[in-house]
């Protein structure tokens, strides 16, 4: 009879351990919903890095080699170069920065916060718990931005050789004199 309950004791915690892994999971699908705009923010950020370096060595370049009467002229279509690019490269780099958050973020999240603290966390971000986790955003930012590259690195790519291509024939040098240096995670 001992055996029976203690059989029937674990089934239920089991049960109720399956629910709470559940309930947890939701909270911080809750609080990915919540921190969405940092995360875009984050994929945008890393999207127009490329495109601020070229564009500060586009400026230099437009004063130092290019004639005076074609600098206005030059600098507007290398400014819709510059539009063109983050219309393609942002909305790339930020949805899949979206995408990848469970499984970076939320896993963090999953790991080290237990379902209460979810819960204040949810309910209140400059609580104790939102100091915690305030704590961590440079570690789930850095997990984001490593898997992030790898993932758009080969789409984005391309756009950048284009708009840096585009920047040096408007400017009359070669692609190489516009070279920027690889992207690469950046720990906060």
């Amino acid at each position: 009879m001992k055996k029976l309950l203690i059989v029937a004791l674990l089934a239920l915690a089991g049960g109720a351990q399956a629910e709470s892994t559940a309930a947890k999971k939701e909270l911080v699908a809750k609080v990915l919903q919540l921190q969405q705009p940092s995360i875009e923010q984050a994929g945008r950020a890393l999207a127009e890095r490329p495109a601020a370096l070229m564009m500060q060595q586009a400026g230099l370049a437009l004063q130092t080699r290019v004639a005076a009467d074609k600098r206005e002229a030059i600098g507007k279509e290398i400014q819709a170069d510059i539009k063109k690019y983050l219309d393609e490269a942002v909305p790339i780099v930020r949805d899949r920065a979206v995408k990848l958050a469970p499984s970076t973020i939320g896993a963090l999240l999953e790991e080290k916060f237990s379902e209460d603290e979810l819960k204040q966390l949810i309910a209140l971000f400059e609580s104790p718990v939102g100091r915690k986790f305030s704590q961590m955003n440079g570690d789930m930012q850095k997990a984001l931005v490593e898997k992030l590259i790898p993932e758009t690195q080969g789409a984005i790519e391309p756009k950048v050789k284009t708009l840096e291509q585009s920047i040096a024939k408007r400017l009359g040098l070669t692609p190489a004199a516009t070279a920027r240096p690889p992207a690469k995670a950046e720990s906060k």
